[in-house]
């Protein structure tokens, strides 16, 4: 960092110089909405490598968004630029298949314990879109259920109670199906139920219907907050599912080769009928990836089941694809065990000196620092009692020190994030710990 963590000293009035310049041809200034009302600022960068990023005020920040969750290697790793640039030489899109294609497939096979057969996509969102349709398709039911404060993606049909109001959600009982959007379609949510996760009683009483096509979730829930599967939920979950042939998918788009090669279904031994991947997969290309029985990915070829996309396995993506795939050694995984557990407890530690109430929870590679919390979040409704403006408070103190990390707190890891830059992210964090403690006593 260009200055200590005692002097948070960096301005970012470029970027916001630039935001409200792009507000002339882009909405908001930006492309997503998820890069929206970032405090100070949303930034604009120049380059990134390795764990830092460089903005155009010309700081040097350590980077905790990792591009939302995709830099598992780092930013501009080596492996992957050659790849890419050996391929970019050959050719982009042959609207045909390659070898790269079939690499990158067998790889999938390979790590993912699901995978019998698998298909690419673009983004998570489509690919979670090809799963409700396997579902569908091969039960002829029309039911999906999924749980509040999973994220499957912003389509109509799946974008429901990712983060309501709980005066809108209904009991925890029996909650009610909240539109995530405005100008989404009531209807909709027609086919789509609601619960809330970690209750396997509950999910059992509504299976036991046997109506539902589908159960969708995320198998650690990363998308807001980092909460584990209860004690024997995932194993419940599969055993009725199996039971009254319902398709299990789990949402691997954040967890799939981050938490470990094989994601979150490795990590946690049960094994789905369908999961869908994203992000990690390809280190920041936009590839994605739909794997699971192969009875069900069949049904693409032979039962009827539309699913395509212009830029599905697209060559430069392959490249990219396999060079991620091929680094992901039992070695990587160490070292961002090892660093991640050190910065997880280094953290704790620093708001507990300040006096600050928080939980830190997850896993090394993606974890969550939650303040207000007093024990970890079982599902979404304990998360409604987060301080986030306490939280936002910090993550701004934070990126004044050269620290970068998610609003909605969330921390990813990469194997470039070594002792050293842990060490300087610690020493950011206990400064701005100790600045909000204080500004939030006066």
């Amino acid at each position: 960092m260009t200055e200590s963590a005692s002097r948070p000293s960096m301005s970012f009035d470029g970027s916001a110089r630039r935001i409200e310049d792009n507000r002339r041809f882009m909405p908001g200034g930006v492309n997503s909405n998820f890069r929206l009302g970032i405090s100070p600022t949303p930034l604009v960068f120049e380059r990134a490598e390795g764990p830092y990023l460089y903005d155009v005020d010309g700081n040097r920040l350590i980077d905790y968004y990792l591009g939302m969750g995709p830099m598992i290697l780092g930013h501009s790793p080596a492996a992957l630029r050659k790849a890419v640039h050996d391929q970019i030489d050959k050719g982009i899109l042959f609207a045909g298949q390659s070898d790269l294609e079939t690499r990158a497939a067998q790889l999938v096979c390979e790590l993912v314990p699901c995978a019998g057969k698998m298909r690419f996509g673009s983004s998570g969102s489509e690919v979670v879109q090809a799963a409700i349709r396997l579902a569908r398709a091969s039960t002829g039911r029309t039911t999906i259920l999924k749980f509040e404060g999973h994220y499957h993606g912003w389509f109509d049909n799946i974008l429901w109670s990712t983060a309501p109001a709980l005066n809108a959600a209904g009991p925890e009982d029996s909650p009610v199906p909240v539109a995530g959007s405005a100008g989404q379609l009531p209807e909709a949510a027609h086919g789509v139920e609601v619960l809330v996760w970690n209750d396997l009683a509950a999910l059992e009483r509504r299976l036991a219907r046997g109506d539902v096509a589908g159960v969708i979730m995320e198998a650690a829930m990363c998308n807001a907050g980092a909460i584990h599967p209860a004690r024997g939920y995932l194993e419940g979950a599969r055993a009725a599912c199996t039971r009254h042939g319902t398709v299990l998918i789990f949402d691997e788009v954040i967890t799939g080769f981050r938490l470990a090669a094989g994601g979150a279904q490795e990590t946690f031994g049960v094994t789905p009928d369908l999961a869908t991947f994203g992000k990690a997969i390809a280190n920041g290309f936009p590839v994605a990836a739909i794997a699971g029985r192969a009875d069900l990915l069949d049904l693409f070829a032979t039962g009827g089941v539309v699913h395509g996309g212009t830029y599905n396995g697209q060559c430069i993506s392959m490249a990219a694809t396999v060079a991620t795939l091929e680094s992901l050694t039992p070695d990587l995984y160490a070292a961002i065990d090892k660093r991640g557990r050190r910065l997880m407890q280094g953290i704790a530690a620093s708001l507990d000196r300040a006096g600050i109430r928080a939980v830190v929870t997850g896993f090394p590679g993606i974890f969550h620092v939650g303040f207000g919390l007093e024990a970890p979040a079982r599902h979404y409704r304990d998360l409604t009692r987060l301080d986030r403006p306490a939280y936002i408070a910090f993550t701004t103190a934070l990126l004044r020190r050269g620290v970068r990390a998610l609003e909605r707190g969330a921390w990813f890891l990469s194997v470039e994030h070594d002792d050293a830059v842990i060490d300087a992210t610690l020493a950011a964090v206990d400064d701005a710990a100790r600045e909000v403690a204080k500004s939030r006593a006066g």
